[in-house]
């Protein structure tokens, strides 16, 4: 091999070398950004599910609320068909106070705002859980997207080094972009893009 051919050798080695390093830095920021997605995504699915979890037992709690008066709005109606028919005036009496009774029971059941746990806050409650939740989901999916393309990224930026084809990089790094945009979305904007 002539002195001339050994130069050419050593500038490729070393050229390689150096585009070696530079693809090792884009799958060392690929993982980076990577862990990032797959953290904020787990905490997201967390969220989803406990929120989930909330917005159930409270939809529960409204059911039941709800069962109770109705059972006490039955009992004041039939409580007036008693009262009607009584003849003396304690039966009367004590049926009007019963009759009342049961009315505030009900009307409690419907609005209990110093405890938060009439069907009116129940509801509200609920719904405000909901919305926690779809907002939690939507973040999750752009996350999962967000390490979907970081993953897919590192695999063709690897591939790069193996091949020597310098376009895998370009496209690893075009899917950087595209994660960190997913990434931003899922933490800023949710609900821009419909993904579920």
């Amino acid at each position: 091999m002539s002195a001339h051919e050994s130069m050419e050798h050593a500038e490729h080695a070393e050229h390689a070398s150096g585009s070696n390093k530079k693809i090792a830095l884009l799958i060392a920021v690929l993982a980076l950004f990577l862990a990032i997605s797959e953290t904020l995504g787990k905490g997201a699915q967390t969220e989803s599910i406990s929120k989930n979890v909330e917005a159930s037992n409270l939809w529960a709690f409204f059911q039941a609320k709800s069962i109770r008066r109705t059972v006490v709005v039955t009992a004041a109606e039939q409580g007036k068909l008693t009262f009607g028919a009584a003849t003396d005036d304690a039966t009367k009496a004590a049926a009007q106070k019963q009759i009342e009774d049961w009315q505030k029971t009900a009307q409690r059941y419907r609005s209990e705002p110093e405890t938060g746990e009439g069907t009116e806050q129940l509801a509200e409650k609920a719904k405000h859980a909901e919305h926690e939740r779809d907002e939690a989901t939507a973040k999750y999916h752009h996350f999962e997207l967000a390490s979907a393309a970081f993953q897919i990224g590192i695999v063709l930026a690897s591939a790069t080094i193996i091949t020597g084809m310098i376009g895998l990089a370009y496209v690893a790094g075009l899917l950087t972009i595209a994660g960190i945009a997913m990434t931003g979305l899922g933490l800023w904007l949710p609900h821009l893009l419909h993904l579920h």
